[in-house]
C-alpha cells in the first residue's frame, strides 16, 4: 500500500500544481479541499485558504517560478502523503483511495494548461493571417515596426 500511497500523493500534488491558474482550478480546488476535509466544514475551509495561498504563489512567483512551483509540489505532495498514511481502517484506506483516483481521474480529463503574459497557448489549430502590408503574430516581445519600403527606381526594376 505504500507504494500506491506514494504514487496517489504524486499524482494528487501533481494535479493541483498543474491546475492552478487554469479554468480547471475551481473545480478542483473544491474537489481537493472536499477530499482533505472528510465532511469537517472547518477543515474543507482551511484546505481551501492553503489552496489559495498556493495558487497566489504560482501566479506571483517571478524569476523564482520554477523554484516555487517544485516546493508547492513537494509540500502538497506531503499532505497527501500524510492524509493517507493516517488512515488506519482499511475500509476508510480503500474509500478514500478511490475517492482519490476518481479526483485524479477527473483531473486527467480536464487539461491545464498555463499560458504566461508573453506567451500563447492553443488548443488545436491556430491561424494567424496578415493581409496587405499588415503584420501578424501569436505574440510579440518588443517592438514592431511596419514601414513601407522605398519604391525602387524605374531604372531598377
Amino acid at each position: 500500500m505504500l507504494d500506491e500511497v506514494a504514487t496517489l500523493a504524486a499524482a494528487g500534488s501533481a494535479a493541483v500544481i498543474a491546475a492552478a491558474g487554469t479554468d480547471a482550478w475551481q473545480e478542483l480546488r473544491q474537489t481537493v479541499a472536499r477530499w482533505f476535509g472528510r465532511g469537517d466544514s472547518g477543515r474543507e475551509q482551511r484546505e481551501l485558504e492553503r489552496l489559495d495561498r498556493t495558487a497566489d504563489a504560482l501566479r506571483t512567483g517571478g524569476p523564482d517560478e520554477a523554484d516555487v512551483r517544485i516546493s508547492e509540489q513537494s509540500a502538497w505532495r506531503t499532505r497527501f502523503e500524510m492524509v493517507l498514511e493516517d488512515m488506519n481502517d482499511g475500509d476508510r484506506d480503500r474509500a478514500a483511495v478511490e475517492q482519490l483516483r476518481t479526483l485524479l481521474a477527473a483531473t486527467a480529463a480536464t487539461p491545464a494548461v498555463r499560458a504566461g503574459d508573453s506567451s500563447m497557448v492553443v488548443g488545436g489549430n491556430a491561424n494567424i493571417h496578415a493581409r496587405d502590408g499588415g503584420f501578424a503574430a501569436g505574440v510579440v516581445k518588443g517592438e514592431v515596426h511596419n514601414n513601407t519600403p522605398p519604391q525602387p527606381e524605374p531604372t531598377q526594376g
